[in-house]
Formats: C-alpha cells, sequence, structure tokens
C-alpha cells in the first residue's frame, strides 16, 4: 500500500480568507535560516499525487497550510485529510486555514474519503478537520463516521485522527473516541501563558484533559500531541507542558518550528536551532514519551506512517 491523505474545498476566493485579521498591523516576516529551507516541489511522485488530489476534488491542509514538507511528502503519496470544509470558527493566530462560517456538511464526505483512501491504496491516513463551533456535537458524529467508513472499506488501514478539542461540546469526544481510530493526536499548539494570543478560542487544560480523557476510555489507544516553538514560550514552559502531557498519558510528543503564514499572522520571537530540538528531544524521552520528533521542520503529520510502526514497536519494546 502506498502511503497517507487532507480534504479542503477552495471556494469563497472572493472574500478575505482571514476578515478578523484585516485590520491588525503588518508583523515582518523574517529571512528563514538555512536549516529550515526546503526544496521547492517538483518531482514525478509529487506530480502524481498532485493528479490524484485534484481528480478525486480532494484540497489538502498540506497546501492551505504552506507546509514545508509537501515536496517530501506528495513524492511519496502521502497527505492528511482534512473534513467538514475548508473555513474553521475559530481565529489562531498562527493557523492560515480560512475562518469565518462554515457551509453545512456534505453527508456524503464519509462514503468519499473512504473511496479515496481505497483508491489511493493508502496504508495509514491521517483525518483532520476545522472547528465547527457552529455544530451541536462539534461534527463528533461526522467525524466517527468518516473513521467507520474508512475501516469498513479499508480494514487493513490504519486510522489516525487530529482533532479539535470540541469545547463546550458535552459527550462528543466520547463520540470520536468510541470510533476506535488507532491515534488520536489533538495539539496543545502553545504554552499556557500564551494561550490568549496564540490560540484565544482554546483553553489550555481543557485540551490537556480531552487527552487524558481519551486514555480513560482506551487505555490502549495511542495519543499524541504537538506544540509549535518559536512564539516567545521559555524552555522551562515547554518542558512544564512535557510534563502535562506526560500526566496525560500521551506517548507521542512532536516539537516544530512556527513558520509565520502572512504579515497578520503572529509575529515569529525567534528561529529555535537545531540543536535546542536536539536537546529537547533527549529531555522528552528521559520523561518517558514512546516517540517523539523534535525538529524545525517536524510536523502533526510528518512521516506518520513509519511514526506510527515505530510506536507500535516502542510500546511492544517497553511491555517485555
Amino acid at each position: 500500500m502506498a502511503g497517507m491523505a487532507t480534504l479542503i474545498d477552495m471556494t469563497g476566493k472572493d472574500r478575505p480568507r482571514h476578515p478578523e485579521k484585516e485590520a491588525r498591523p503588518d508583523n515582518p516576516i523574517q529571512r528563514k535560516p538555512e536549516w529550515i529551507r526546503v526544496k521547492a516541489p517538483g518531482s514525478v511522485g509529487y506530480a502524481e499525487t498532485r493528479a490524484i488530489v485534484r481528480s478525486k476534488n480532494l484540497h489538502t491542509v498540506c497546501e492551505e497550510a504552506g507546509c514545508p514538507n509537501i515536496g517530501e511528502c506528495w513524492d511519496k503519496k502521502h497527505a492528511t485529510m482534512m473534513i467538514m470544509g475548508d473555513t474553521c470558527t475559530r481565529a489562531c493566530a498562527f493557523c492560515n486555514v480560512k475562518t469565518g462560517l462554515p457551509k453545512a456538511l456534505d453527508t456524503d464526505e464519509p462514503r468519499n474519503v473512504a473511496d479515496a483512501v481505497a483508491e489511493m491504496g493508502l496504508s495509514h491516513v491521517v483525518i483532520t478537520s476545522v472547528d465547527r463551533d457552529d455544530l451541536e456535537d462539534g461534527g463528533a458524529q461526522h467525524f466517527a463516521e468518516v473513521v467507520r467508513s474508512i475501516r469498513a472499506r479499508s480494514p487493513a488501514t490504519t486510522i489516525e485522527i487530529l482533532t479539535p478539542d470540541f469545547l463546550r461540546k458535552d459527550g462528543a469526544a466520547e463520540i470520536v473516541i468510541d470510533s476506535r481510530p488507532d491515534v488520536f493526536n489533538h495539539n496543545l499548539e502553545t504554552v499556557p501563558r500564551l494561550y490568549l494570543s496564540i490560540r484565544p478560542g482554546a483553553r489550555y487544560f481543557h485540551s490537556l484533559r480531552l487527552l487524558e480523557k481519551v486514555k480513560d476510555r482506551d487505555p490502549q489507544m495511542f495519543t499524541k500531541s504537538g506544540i509549535m516553538v518559536g512564539l516567545g514560550e521559555t524552555r522551562e514552559e515547554v518542558m512544564q507542558v512535557m510534563d502535562d502531557m506526560r500526566s496525560a498519558g500521551v506517548d507521542f510528543i512532536t516539537i516544530g518550528q512556527y513558520l509565520q503564514p502572512t504579515r497578520k499572522h503572529a509575529a515569529i520571537d525567534r528561529f529555535v536551532t537545531p540543536d535546542e530540538f536536539k536537546s529537547y528531544e533527549t529531555i522528552a524521552r528521559a520523561k518517558g514519551f514512546l516517540m517523539v520528533s523534535s525538529s524545525p521542520l517536524t510536523r502533526s503529520s510528518h512521516h506518520a506512517g513509519e511514526d506510527f510502526a515505530r510506536l507500535k514497536a516502542a510500546r511492544a519494546a517497553k511491555a517485555r
């Protein structure tokens, strides 16, 4: 089986992508250091993946978020599926996904996603979504239906989900957990002190509790969470987040460099060096995470299929 996939619809191009940010002052975009530059995509594999995505009328987070790893991942026919539309009800200061009032859910989407996974021959698929605060359950039932549809159509495919926080949506998290994905990922994104400016629609301890709830309900389910650095956090704050994640039973931590999408987004405080990322990796492993990915270009879904295999192996080795 080939690899992995992320859905979005590119409509509404006549309106600002981030209307809530239009009045904000511009933040200069810093020149990237040598260690964070990547080649422009253009390989045969990239072109083939792009053709598959277009032919299925899928759109990707890889493109929407301007991921620096798109050339590498698409060359291997890896991508990340975004469901429930292309418009988010939140307005996080770091994110480049369009904000506004989303359209109604597409009831055919679970089947269409499952068909795409089967036709692309994916061995591991990552499913994520926009926040849907407009829905009574935050889209939890729809999320679960997508997971179950993939299971029914491609039982050998392993499924990783990267979910919203389902804030103020009682019972929503349980619906998604009970759909039995192989990996449940929810990113804390940054340290608690920066939530008001970076992730204003979310609550740090609610997100932490969501990850803990997964383990309470299904102790065997792998959990994963990630943060960005370079936003003004301190080393001590990052280590405290690691401790909080471990207290919630998180198995896999990802740490990557924040990259500013536009002048209207949060400014980069600094570029964290590769040696510092290596140090964070050493500390995280010492704290007991089964898996750690810490590098300037680390992203939540980067190498997800390979990492899932390593995650299973690490748990098996620990159990011996």
